[in-house]
């Protein structure tokens, strides 16, 4: 995924998918807060912790870029990254 320098890959030439476990989300919010494209956001179905849980708000905006699996403090979010489709 990583070029020889050791940069991220062009992002618009990448098609991400992620998948959130609302059950496990809590609701901290802080994979919306860094998401670079507006991808997430809050959902309006309380889970069964009692929370609202975030979900994917605009599947078309995400990149695959991993931010929000990485600040997930739950480990709810799940990224898949595959090449756009032409």
């Amino acid at each position: 995924m990583f070029k020889k320098d050791n940069s991220m890959p062009d992002q618009k030439k990448f098609q991400g998918e992620i998948k959130i476990d609302e059950e496990k989300c809590k609701g901290c919010k802080i994979c919306v807060n860094f998401c670079p494209n507006g991808a997430i956001g809050i959902s309006e179905k309380i889970n069964k912790k009692g929370v609202y849980p975030v979900q994917i708000k605009d599947k078309g905006k995400c990149t695959g870029c991993g931010i929000c699996f990485l600040v997930c403090p739950d480990v709810a979010i799940e990224i898949y990254n595959e090449p756009r489709k032409k």
